[in-house]
């Protein structure tokens, strides 16, 4: 082989060389931007808040729910995997008013990870009886109303792990605002020519207080809060004399609970048993209340499909 033949195959080696090593180099380079432009991690107690969440943190934060769709929030029972999920997060979100008791263990073994409770702003309603007689009622979410309030305390969390993406948390925050605002109205308009026996919401938990007062509707359950003894007899009859005195027509219960009990009073009453509403809960994407838009809707058309 020539020696000009030789150099150029050692230059084409070189410069073989050279590109892999650029692109080594440049791979590096992307990783380590990568890890300096990671996304927030944000952590909800429970799905609702999830679904809050993501609308006012678009494409800015990674979030998700500690519990899974279905989930029983208020005797929710954590796991090793919840504390390390925590450890991973740059930010919790909870409810507040005595609903996730069980995560004060949680914060107690990751003190550094800020957590924000999102009820501050709002004036909660007392339990008006049982063990939990004069504790907050912790549903405050069912009204859309005070869903804003959560809104605004989501945006402002978001925006203090997160201040380089502040403008476009609060623009997120207008437009969801807008459609529960929208959400708002429609249910006040379906609700709003309702008859005296048409107006009692009748559940198994006593997790519509917020919304009853909302729409002017009239409230009945069989426990107050599912912390309670749920579907005693005493719950039972209280419930079938005041459904029988009032002739109302259906009777509801929730999607994380039995509704046994509620079956019962339909049975001694002539009521219809009307169906199941989410609150506590999403049904997960592929059931009828992925969203809590879709949650606030649903329970509406449930409510007035059982009672016409």
């Amino acid at each position: 082989m020539s020696p000009l033949k030789r150099y150029g195959k050692y230059l084409a080696a070189l410069v073989v060389v050279g590109f892999v090593a650029y692109i080594a180099v440049s791979v590096i380079q992307l990783r380590a931007a990568g890890n300096d432009t990671e996304k927030p991690r944000v952590l909800t107690t429970f799905t609702v808040l999830a679904d809050m969440a993501k609308n006012v943190a678009g494409k800015q934060a990674d979030v998700s729910s500690l519990t899974k769709p279905g989930a029983e929030i208020h005797g929710y029972e954590p796991t090793p995997g919840d504390i390390a999920r925590m450890q991973g997060a740059d930010l919790v979100l909870d409810n507040g008013l005595g609903l996730e008791k069980w995560a004060e263990k949680l914060y107690q073994n990751v003190p550094d990870v800020p957590h924000v409770t999102l009820t501050e702003a709002i004036t909660p309603i007392n339990i008006s009886e049982g063990p939990y007689k004069d504790k907050p009622n912790p549903h405050a979410w069912m009204s859309p109303a005070n869903a804003l309030k959560y809104v605004d305390a989501i945006a402002a969390a978001l925006s203090d792990i997160d201040p380089a993406h502040t403008s476009e948390y609060e623009k997120n925050a207008t437009a969801y605002k807008k459609r529960i605002e929208a959400v708002d109205t429609k249910l006040r308009i379906g609700l709003q020519e309702l008859s005296a026996s048409k107006r009692y919401l009748v559940s198994c938990e006593g997790a519509f207080t917020y919304l009853v007062k909302d729409y002017g509707l009239k409230e009945l359950y069989l426990w107050p809060i599912n912390a309670d003894a749920q579907g005693t007899p005493q719950q039972i009859r209280n419930v079938v004399e005041v459904v029988k005195a009032n002739d109302i027509a259906a009777v509801f219960c929730e999607s994380t609970v039995s509704a046994k009990a509620q079956e019962q009073v339909a049975k001694e009453t002539g009521a219809a048993f009307g169906g199941v509403f989410y609150v506590d809960s999403l049904s997960g994407k592929n059931g009828p209340t992925p969203t809590y838009l879709q949650l606030l809707e649903y329970n509406t058309d449930v409510f007035l499909k059982g009672v016409e």
